[in-house]
């Protein structure tokens, strides 16, 4: 898959990008691909890389007196940085693993900056990509404050159906809140009924 089509694509979900935005983005930057368990950014590092899924897929998880804390995942046609590192220029909170060998399209903090400046489209494009970013986490912490352990499983598996294909059940129960074993009797329970 090329870079005009996937760009073509992403344009379809989030906003539709100029021609001319296009060749500007294609040219600034590059197809790369990640092999499972790679990480590509580290608590403290500076995050100056933004990478749309094209294949595969990726979390942002922290460590927390040395446990391993899935705070979201992406796949296919969404895009992971540490947020607060890409946007603010601190270091990062989180580290970026990808969970799949993957395909991405990668581009920098700088290039966001030119093409927002220079293009009406971007800016739209990245506003939408910031807000639609910002409501999924906004309804991550809404799901795990007022809903029960099952109840958060459901949503999950309603927004991602094929999850736990594709994610080890480890990093779906952090992501949950819960333990392995609770995720384990949800998960157990719901195949009995």
């Amino acid at each position: 898959m090329n870079s005009e089509k996937i760009l073509n694509e992403i344009g379809k979900i989030y906003s539709p990008l100029s021609i001319e935005c296009q060749k500007d983005f294609i040219k600034n930057s590059k197809i790369e691909t990640f092999k499972r368990g790679e990480i590509v950014v580290r608590e403290g590092q500076f995050s100056k890389k933004a990478y749309l899924i094209v294949q595969g897929c990726a979390r942002a998880y922290y460590l927390k007196d040395g446990k391993d804390i899935s705070d979201w995942f992406t796949f296919e046609k969404e895009f992971m940085t540490s947020i607060v590192s890409f946007f603010s220029k601190e270091p990062s909170p989180h580290y970026i693993e990808f969970v799949e060998d993957s395909m991405v399209l990668e581009f920098s903090r700088d290039m966001v900056d030119i093409l927002a400046n220079k293009y009406h489209d971007f800016e739209r494009f990245i506003s939408k990509v910031v807000t639609e970013t910002m409501l999924g986490l906004c309804e991550r912490l809404y799901t795990i404050q007022f809903n029960k352990a099952e109840d958060r499983y459901k949503h999950l598996l309603n927004i991602y159906p094929n999850i736990t294909n594709r994610i080890p059940l480890t990093h779906i129960a952090s992501y949950l809140g819960i333990t392995l074993e609770t995720l384990s009797r949800i998960r157990n329970h719901k195949n009995r009924i």
